[in-house]
């Protein structure tokens, strides 16, 4: 059964969400939808073709396929009340995401939010957190900063001429931010420091348009690897006792939905915002009905 929501605070507006097949992508797409937006929900994976990139990963996760496509994000984001629109995009290549954006401006003639999550870090990972510098592979750099901060750059180029013409929109980067401290995994730390700079860096220039640009900190999610790799699912993960820190995707989802439903969210921009103090300052909750406390590490 489909929602209606036709009065939803986002009715109108339309959004681009990258890499949400799954994870932080999904939950932010399906929560713009339940606020009423047209989102465009990009990626590589479709029912028919699953990315291809992923195969470390579904071996440490013992998954025998990868979850998630844009054709069920966006049919769930239908669902909710948007409207889904799915299209299979690389974010790595330059043609791609500029056709993306010339369709989207082609269909509906403008762009209200852009979300930047398509994120290649997961495609080297091989289980290993806290090892030394010397110790990770160099292939740990390319897939989170060739296919990882650049993605976020190459998105926002395409993205802020439009934004600038209306002289208005709203860029959100997602990040991983513990007020400074250190990652305990020097890649990973930079490439999230990098993402935060980017939106700083993109809201100083984009900020005499009348366009915002911040960043945005979830917690610990529980993504389908998070859940995959504690052997539950999300009717289960309760039992969990090492998951009750956790948050649902869709938390970091009515955080963006937040941000881009306030009237004043250019002063903001700049910032890095996490999902607990967001659902603090505008009201809202995870699926559970929880404020989760912020994840530190």
């Amino acid at each position: 059964m489909q929602a209606d929501n036709k009065n939803g605070p986002l009715k109108g507006r339309v959004a681009v969400v990258t890499g949400a097949s799954r994870g932080a992508g999904r939950g932010i797409a399906v929560e713009l939808g339940a606020a009423g937006a047209t989102v465009y929900v990009t990626g590589r994976s479709t029912r028919e073709r699953p990315a291809d990139t992923y195969g470390q990963l579904l071996a440490l996760s013992e998954l025998e396929a990868l979850p998630g496509s844009i054709d069920e994000t966006a049919d769930e984001v239908t669902r909710m009340g948007g409207r889904g629109i799915a299209v299979r995009c690389d974010h790595t290549q330059e043609d791609e995401v500029k056709q993306l954006f010339a369709q989207v401006q082609r269909e509906q003639g403008r762009v209200d939010l852009l979300v930047n999550n398509a994120w290649g870090g997961h495609e080297t990972f091989a289980g290993v957190f806290e090892a030394p510098f010397w110790e990770h592979p160099l292939s740990n750099w390319d897939s989170m900063f060739d296919r990882g901060v650049r993605n976020h750059l190459l998105a926002g180029r395409f993205a802020a001429p439009l934004m600038v013409a209306q002289q208005s929109g709203l860029i959100v980067t997602t990040t991983f931010w513990d007020r400074g401290n250190y990652l305990r995994d020097l890649f990973y730390d930079l490439a999230k420091s990098a993402m935060t700079r980017l939106a700083f860096g993109m809201a100083e220039e984009l900020r005499p348009h009348g366009v915002a640009s911040l960043a945005v900190s979830p917690g610990w999610m529980r993504t389908e690897f998070v859940l995959a790799a504690y052997k539950s699912d999300e009717a289960h993960w309760r039992e969990q006792p090492a998951l009750a820190r956790t948050e649902s995707p869709r938390y970091l989802g009515r955080a963006v939905a937040a941000l881009a439903g306030d009237a004043r969210v250019l002063e903001k921009s700049g910032g890095v915002y996490r999902v607990a103090d967001l659902a603090r300052e505008y009201g809202f909750t995870d699926v559970d009905g929880r404020q989760v406390e912020a994840f530190e590490m």
